[in-house]
């Protein structure tokens, strides 16, 4: 159970959540300050620790040395600002005071609401913490509030751009973290690009300000908004974890900051640099949730405590088991009409897939990505009669029928465009930038949001589509608003057109409950905690090589979960990459996530398709375990040796081990792979040889792989647990 207590006389609350505490208290100043985040202490310690944290200006060159809940702009304070913002007079420091708090009980957890005011302007803070009483994940975020009156004019009069009462904010993070003095800290966070996404780095964490952003008005390929600090001596299964993760599907900026004295903090928000938020009397800004972990238990038990969380906390639909979808794509382009979606569902169907999803080139004038974007109703040459026969006879056939969807986007040679060229983003007196021969939809605009929706809603129950995949292809520029120039609030668009975003997907999913949805943007383009409480899956990369996806998948799963991680078993030679691999390399590499197929299947041959139909037979067997069990990563991705990852069933019954060996060593046979939390008492039989193992003996020695020889070797071992002789004995 957590708990969330208040010591009036020391003015400090203590967060506790099974296995870690966070505490912060009030200093002198009134300004919320961090005390504790790690082990589990009791108040009694954390009122000892308080007396340590007294802020004391070493020269007056420092500046403010104890951390705070949200570092504002104000005093001698020199670091990263988690709260900026301009008063109508022009007044930019804040001077925090309480107000009060409010902690709250319920069935799933506690959460606190803490209540501060600026001394002298209208402004009021609220910080909100939430623990679950299942989890050590520490939910944080902000809602900022203007306290004037609507019309008060407080301000000085002058004509300084900004309407007398109105506060501009400049910067508001979700939260502030600190970490305790450690030696040498690493950060670790991925990196990469379309078709190369999430790619994992730890390095030291540079003295100084270290920033991680997005201002592409999507999370982005290039980063994810989550860190996770290690001491430095971390590894996958011992060692203090310190990491955090936004939930915010546009743009976002982290800054992890080292001071001289060697103090680490983080503080992280949506929004990027540049923009701003004018707050007019009795308005709210609300923040999204950057969400904390600690763990003592390594870098594996930091991920499968955040996979816990996006199961029992974050999803929609938690514990339902995906379905092996097939998507047309790489199999037709846009080459698409019903005559040969039909024959590719039939094919579908017979190897064992449970969802088929026509993807892009099914509307408008869509032969090419040049035209079509905008106009979504059925090429009348390619569906004679609509999308209705088509999704009847995969209905027909026992698959759920998906459909792609590109909502956002239009194409400047469209009817909508040519219709209402002003809903896109921009700039007046500047050209429009088009990507991918496309150009943005303002979602900002409640015109253009109704109208996507509208037309959303209409298409799911005409045809009763089980399953959308919703794509994203290009990032923002001149992200402009300019009806909302002259107000000042063209800004507005950066945080309001993500909120319109989930607004649709959330009343889409209202209105038609059996709607499944998976989120992709060009691929892993928009993969964070804020989509993933609205869809299903996501789709991770457009990088279907078998042996690129190892690494990206690793990366993934170290904050995401199995479970919506979509994988497609795809053409060889990969139509990306060009690179040959053998059948069972990319099934079970696909194998370790939600598997699905997207290759041209009516171009393979016979022997192919049942060597397939046979993957995914066993995968259904132990689809369960991978989606829902614990992750265990033994070894991560090299190009050579073996790299493998364990997956434990909910019950601990089931053991599911896959192993990669992309490149042979010769005369070198690869190692036993050592598991990970089996009961040493135990025994575990392998499914298919028959053979038996001692728990003990797999965690210590490992379990022996036998993988073929040559390159691209792969191998799935499913391990069932049996009670050993004195388990049995006292079972009876």
């Amino acid at each position: 159970m957590s708990t969330i207590t208040f010591s009036p006389g020391s003015r400090t609350w203590l967060l506790s959540t099974p296995r870690s505490s966070y505490a912060l208290r009030l200093d002198a100043g009134d300004a919320p300050c961090h005390l504790h985040w790690g082990a589990p202490l009791t108040m009694a310690q954390i009122e000892q620790l308080a007396t340590r944290h007294v802020d004391v200006h070493p020269n007056s060159f420092g500046g403010r040395q104890v951390p705070e809940e949200l570092a504002v702009d104000g005093g001698a304070r020199y670091g990263v600002s988690g709260l900026q913002v301009r008063f109508a007079d022009g007044t930019r420091a804040l001077e925090w005071a309480y107000v009060d708090h409010e902690i709250a009980e319920s069935a799933d957890g506690v959460t606190l609401a803490l209540r501060m005011s600026d001394r002298h302007y209208p402004l009021t803070v609220t910080l909100h913490y939430r623990v679950h009483h299942d989890s050590d994940v520490i939910e944080r975020s902000v809602e900022l509030s203007h306290a004037g009156a609507p019309g008060d004019g407080s301000g000085d009069g002058i004509d300084d751009g900004i309407d007398d009462g109105a506060i501009e904010v400049l910067r508001l993070d979700s939260a502030g973290w600190a970490l305790p003095d450690r030696e040498e800290y690493r950060v670790g966070h991925t990196i990469g690009d379309w078709a190369a996404e999430t790619q994992l780095r730890r390095e030291p964490v540079a003295f100084g300000e270290t920033t991680f952003t997005s201002r592409r008005g999507i999370t982005s390929h290039q980063a994810n908004p989550w860190v996770a600090i290690d001491a430095g001596d971390a590894d996958e299964s011992h060692g203090q974890v310190w990491s955090a993760a936004l939930a915010w599907s546009g743009s976002w900026r982290i800054t992890v900051q080292r001071t001289p004295g060697n103090r680490v903090t983080l503080t992280g928000g949506f929004g990027h640099d540049g923009i701003g938020w004018r707050l007019n009397p009795g308005e709210t800004l609300q923040t999204p949730a950057f969400a904390g972990l600690y763990t003592d238990g390594g870098f594996g038990a930091a991920s499968r405590t955040w996979h816990d969380y996006v199961l029992s906390h974050v999803l929609p639909h938690p514990q339902e088991v995906r379905p092996v979808l097939y998507n047309s794509w790489e199999a037709t382009g846009f080459d698409v009409d019903e005559t040969g979606q039909r024959k590719l569902a039939a094919q579908a169907a017979a190897i064992g897939v449970e969802l088929f999803v026509m993807d892009d080139g099914w509307f408008g004038a869509r032969s090419s990505d040049h035209a079509g974007l905008g106009d979504w109703t059925p090429n009348s040459e390619r569906f004679p009669q609509g999308l209705g026969p088509l999704v009847d006879e995969v209905h027909r056939l026992g698959m759920a029928f998906g459909l792609w969807v590109e909502p956002e986007m239009v194409n400047p040679d469209s009817d909508l465009y040519r219709a209402h060229p002003d809903w896109v983003l921009h700039f007046d007196n500047r050209q429009r930038t088009e990507l991918r021969h496309q150009l943005v939809l303002n979602f900002a605009r409640p015109d253009v949001a109704a109208w996507a929706h509208g037309w959303l809603d209409r298409l799911v129950a005409e045809y009763d589509i089980d399953f959308l995949k919703w794509d994203m292809n290009r990032t923002f520029s001149e992200a402009g608003w300019p009806e909302r120039a002259a107000d000042g609030q063209a800004d507005r668009l950066w945080i309001d057109y993500v909120r319109n975003l989930y607004g649709i997907i959330d009343r889409l999913r209202a209105d038609h409950p059996n709607l499944r949805i998976e989120g992709c943007s060009g691929g892993g383009g928009r993969v964070d905690l804020g989509m993933l409480s609205r869809v299903d899956q996501v789709w991770p990369s457009d990088n279907t090589d078998a042996f690129d996806r190892l690494t990206i998948q690793h990366g993934f799963t170290r904050l995401y979960p199995a479970r919506v991680m979509s994988a497609w078993v795809t053409d060889s030679p990969n139509p990306h990459t060009g690179r040959a691999i053998p059948l069972r390399f990319r099934c079970h590499a696909a194998m370790a996530g939600v598997m699905a197929v997207g290759g041209s299947l009516t171009e393979w041959a016979e022997e192919d398709l049942q060597e397939l139909k046979q993957h995914l037979a066993r995968y259904k067997e132990i689809r369960d375990t991978v989606q829902l069990g614990a992750l265990y990563a033994l070894s991560g991705p090299r190009p050579t040796g073996v790299t493998a990852v364990q997956y434990t069933s909910t019950d601990e019954s089931e053991t599911v081990v896959l192993a990669w060996q992309p490149t042979g060593v010769l005369g070198r046979e690869p190692g036993p792979a050592r598991l990970m939390a089996l009961d040493p008492q135990a025994r575990y039989r392998d499914r298919e040889s028959g053979r038996e193992y001692e728990g003990a003996l797999l965690t210590e020695y490992g379990l022996p792989l036998d993988l073929p020889s040559g390159d691209y070797a792969s191998t799935l071992i499913v391990l069932d647990r049996i009670a050993s002789e004195v388990q049995a004995a006292a079972a009876a």
